[in-house]
């Protein structure tokens, strides 16, 4: 009996010795199974991994290789991320780079960031009239190709872009999905891929036009910014009639060169107008990080337009001489309401 006892707390022992040890990834919440809305609370903490104590921790969704990270032991974190089912992995990583993961199973729904009622457009980078040109406002010289590709692709209809740049050119391309004067937010929804070539990109620009019912233009551009390493978006420091169009540095943090490479990056960005074209730029989210932006400015121009919705994305180049880099969007779709 004393035998048994002795053995019986030698095992206790041992066993709570060796808990720590082996420990992974606690999530909190959300659990496994939940419908939560975006942004939805992520807690979840992670001392040790394996034998390792963990020095960082950070979570990416489904099949995308990149990862926010958070230095420490624990995250309590605001997540935005697009609807639909998901799996969600929170990660922890030891002080001699070993990796643990817990996988969530969750629900996204509408939630806060798209609601109900919006109008969508999907699929835009399978249409047909996509067209291009060298950006005028861009000093150099550019040329661009485009080509729909099932490899890299998330729907099996994505669009390569091949674009090089000379004298630190810029590479605009652009489709109109349509015309809706009247609807005051929106939200630009886009998967992106960058290859190897992508150390020759500056900046790239997500952007899109709406003419209002005044028969002014609203430009609503949005750019991560290579050479300031910020969110920027545009405003007209003039007047509608004579426009100064600017872009202005956000101060939240973007540069494309960081992004993980042959890797598929989420761009979600929110804003909203008023019926004079003061825009006021949300939000964005990276990968399902949200970044803060909450700027307004007025963005309205009397160009002349015809009304209709068009989509912008833009390549600049990073170098003086000529230099090339190849992008490739999918699943991209504009939220109205």
């Amino acid at each position: 009996m004393k035998i048994f006892q002795k053995l019986s707390l030698l095992s206790f022992l041992l066993a709570t010795f060796t808990l720590p040890a082996m420990a992974g990834v606690i999530v909190n919440a959300p659990y496994g199974g939940a419908t939560v809305s975006s942004p939805f609370s992520l807690s979840a903490w992670a001392n040790w991994c394996g034998n390792q104590s963990v020095v960082a921790m950070g979570y990416s969704f489904d099949s995308n290789s990149s990862n926010s990270i958070i230095n420490g032991q624990s995250i309590s974190a605001s997540v935005g991320y697009s609807t639909g089912s998901h799996t969600l992995h929170v990660k922890a990583w030891g002080n001699g780079g070993g990796t643990c993961v817990t996988d969530v199973a969750i629900n996204i729904s509408g939630g806060s960031i798209v609601p109900s009622n919006a109008i969508s457009v999907g699929s835009l980078q399978a249409a047909s009239n996509w067209q291009q040109q060298h950006d005028p406002g861009t000093t150099g010289g550019s040329t661009g190709a485009m080509s729909v590709t099932n490899s890299p692709s998330r729907s099996g209809f994505a669009r390569k872009f091949y674009s090089t740049e000379t004298g630190y050119g810029g590479e605009q391309y652009h489709m109109s999905f349509g015309d809706d004067q009247t609807s005051t937010n929106f939200m630009y929804d886009v998967w992106v891929y960058l290859t190897d070539d992508a150390v020759n990109i500056a900046n790239l620009e997500f952007d899109m036009n709406q003419t209002m019912q005044n028969g002014q233009t609203v430009i609503y551009g949005f750019q991560c910014d290579g050479w300031t390493s910020t969110w920027d978006y545009t405003g007209n420091q003039g007047s509608p009639t004579s426009p100064k169009d600017v872009w202005l540095h956000s101060g939240a943090y973007c540069n494309p060169r960081a992004w993980s490479r042959n890797a598929w990056h989420h761009v979600q960005v929110l804003y909203s107008r008023d019926n004079s074209g003061n825009v006021n730029y949300q939000s964005v989210y990276l990968d399902g990080n949200q970044q803060g932006i909450n700027r307004t400015t007025n963005s309205a121009f009397a160009l002349g337009w015809g009304p209709e919705l068009v989509t912008n994305f833009q390549v600049d180049g990073i170098s003086n001489s000529w230099s090339s880099s190849t992008v490739v969007l999918d699943e991209m779709t504009v939220y109205r309401w």
